[in-house]
């Protein structure tokens, strides 16, 4: 065994662990998890279809029963119902602001988005989960035309209004945002004017988890895999160069990847079978998503969650039957049993981000001279029982292995620096883990 000094400390270099197992599940969480129902699912999903379109250029027509207003009430008075068993914990605000006129789009239009915040504990830890409501047939400044928009994106408003029912019970230390976001089919408006907002008051917000089309099982191509679902991560950072890139190799580093191997780490300890399968690209190909908004703002680490086989005719589609074909959003392509694995799957990402420490600060690789070891430096982190680093090889995508290091804000271990990327997440008395933190070369 080697010791390594770490001032007044010594930090064994072959501790107990040398492998990166997932815990055993933590039953607070569990039962968050268990508790999200299908069937209620369904019947959101079917109701906000209920409102006939929710295209931002119904609101002048909107109302209690129709259109994009008419859908946001309904919103607001699900969370408000929520709020009233919270003692004050989660309160409701409407985003609203007038969208101007774009190349795209015919007039101004007035954006609204339905906003619950759950107060936790810690004032400097913010996380959201978010969803946009508005959707779009095939013209998506069409505000007359017949729009069901129920996996795109229903099933995400449905999955952000339970994920808040079977989580507002629960005294968090973070702060978690449900958010339904409007404007997002003409430009990720709704999310966009928000993530300002919290950028211009610097909101600390730690992680973002965007949903957007989650209810269907089975593709266009005939494809299923009602066991994954995918998410989606970016690559570089605003402010990333490409030089330092390079020579560091942290392409697959940002926080939006660790907060993806956080996730697909997560997932499975709570929803028995279910596999996040990482995409390693900020969205897919012509598309994006509110997560975008988040990220241009500084807030990197955000990601999307998609299901894992799409069926575009039934996504901005008018709603027909052509050459033996149905398109259209319609609510009975929506796998109920699917969405609730889905919505399953982020409360318990969700529930272990707000419930469990806070990453380390200000992570370093100390750079001392030319050897065979690795330092990693960083500084304590509220409600920190003792740290990991973790490592990997530089070709591979998850980590592969972890040490508890114990309570210390430093640690050397025998592993070279060349030939692997590490990180440091806190562990928490539960042994509730933190997303690691990617360190940055620093040499003394």
């Amino acid at each position: 065994m080697r010791l390594f000094a770490i001032g007044a400390l010594l930090v064994s270099a072959v501790g107990p662990a040398d492998s990166n197992q997932a815990l055993p599940p933590y039953a607070p969480i569990s039962a968050m998890v268990d508790s999200v129902q299908a069937t209620r699912l369904a019947t959101d999903v079917e109701r906000l279809v209920a409102f006939g379109t929710r295209n931002d250029f119904s609101e002048n027509s909107s109302t209690a029963s129709h259109g994009v207003f008419g859908a946001r009430d309904w919103i607001a008075r699900g969370f408000k119902t929520i709020a009233a068993g919270t003692s004050g914990r989660m309160s409701l605000t409407l985003d609203t602001y007038v969208q101007a006129r774009t190349p795209k789009t015919p007039r101004a239009v007035l954006e609204s988005s339905v906003i619950a915040t759950l107060r936790g504990a810690e004032p400097g830890r913010v996380y959201v989960m978010s969803s946009h409501f508005d959707d779009c047939d095939g013209r998506c400044t069409d505000g007359a035309g017949v729009a069901p928009g129920a996996d795109d994106n229903a099933s995400s408003v449905a999955a952000v209004l339970e994920a808040a029912r079977v989580m507002a019970d629960t005294p968090f230390r973070g702060t978690i945002v449900f958010a339904c976001f409007d404007g997002e089919e003409l430009g990720l408006w709704g999310s966009g004017h928000y993530a300002h907002e919290l950028a211009a008051r610097r909101a600390p917000v730690l992680a973002v988890l965007n949903n957007d089309i989650i209810g269907n099982s089975i593709g266009g191509d005939g494809a299923s895999e009602p066991n994954v679902i995918r998410v989606f991560s970016e690559s570089l950072p605003a402010g990333a160069t490409i030089d330092r890139v390079n020579l560091v190799g942290s392409e697959n580093d940002s926080p939006s990847r660790e907060l993806s191997r956080f996730v697909a780490e997560t997932v499975p300890v709570y929803v028995s079978g279910f596999t996040v399968r990482q995409i390693f690209r900020a969205d897919r190909f012509m598309r994006g998503g509110d997560q975008e908004s988040f990220q241009s703002v500084g807030y990197s680490a955000a990601v999307r969650f998609v299901e894992a086989h799409e069926n575009f005719a039934h996504q901005h589609q008018d709603v027909r039957v052509q050459n033996g074909v149905q398109y259209g959003d319609l609510p009975q392509y929506i796998d109920a049993a699917y969405l609730r694995r889905a919505t399953q799957a982020n409360v318990a990402a969700l529930a272990t981000l707000a419930l469990g420490p806070a990453p380390p600060g200000a992570v370093q690789l100390v750079l001392k001279r030319l050897g065979y070891d690795s330092t990693m430096r960083w500084k304590p982190a509220v409600d920190a029982a003792s740290y990991e680093v973790v490592w990997r090889r530089t070709d591979a995508a998850q980590w592969e292995h972890a040490r508890d290091v114990g309570n210390v804000t430093e640690a050397t271990l025998p592993v070279s620096k060349d030939d692997f990327i590490f990180g440091v997440r806190s562990v928490d008395a539960n042994g509730l883990r933190s997303p690691a933190v990617y360190p940055v070369a620093v040499r003394e």
